[in-house]
This record gives structure tokens, sequence and C-alpha cells, in this order.
């Protein structure tokens, strides 16, 4: 989970997961619209895929990408349980600022 959120840590990383969200993209195609090199676009790559979220495949000097989402399984759980204690903190503020008889407002 550790080497996940280090993968997420970056925006450009996340930003190449979002694109290949959509589709399979060459390491040129994620790099185009970051403005960075190919060899900066490849060491970006190498960690996503270090983290288990990127499988490569390598077609002649063509590297293809594709996500692989299973990583942010574990990342997604320990969130929830953050998500449900925000929730019920907010529950609770919320309660502190509801009339208790909705009919009744307090002057």
């Amino acid at each position: 989970m550790d080497t996940v959120f280090g993968a997420l840590a970056h925006p450009a990383r996340r930003a190449m997961l979002d694109r290949l969200a959509a589709r399979e993209r060459t390491v040129s195609e994620l790099a185009a619209p970051l403005s960075m090199s190919l060899a900066a676009a490849s060491k970006h790559v190498k960690v996503l895929e270090r983290a288990g979220l990127v499988r490569r495949t390598v077609v002649g000097r063509i590297h293809w990408c594709r996500l692989d989402p299973g990583p942010l399984a574990s990342a997604i759980a320990w969130l929830r349980v953050y998500e449900q204690y925000w929730n019920e903190r907010l529950d609770a503020l919320e309660d502190l600022f509801t009339p208790s008889n909705p009919d009744q407002e307090e002057t």
C-alpha cells in the first residue's frame, strides 16, 4: 500500500493513470500532454509499474502501457475507514446545528 500511495503522490503519475483508464497508451502518448521528455515519462511509468498499477508490453521499439487497478483495492479499503470516521463526525456536527423539532425554529 505504501508503494501505491507513493506512486499516486506525483501529479504526472496520476494524470498518466487517468489517461490509461480510457485505453492502453504508449509511453510517448503518456508523455505528450505532460510536457516531459520520453526518458522522464519512462521513469514515471517505472514507478507505476513497481506499484503494480501499470503493465508494460514491448512490441518492437514501442512500449505499450495498460492500467492494472488491482493494487488500488487495498488503498481504497484503508481510505474507507476514514471516510466512515469523517461521515460520523459530520453527522454529529449537523446534529448540533439542526433543531430537535424541525417544525419549531429557535429565535
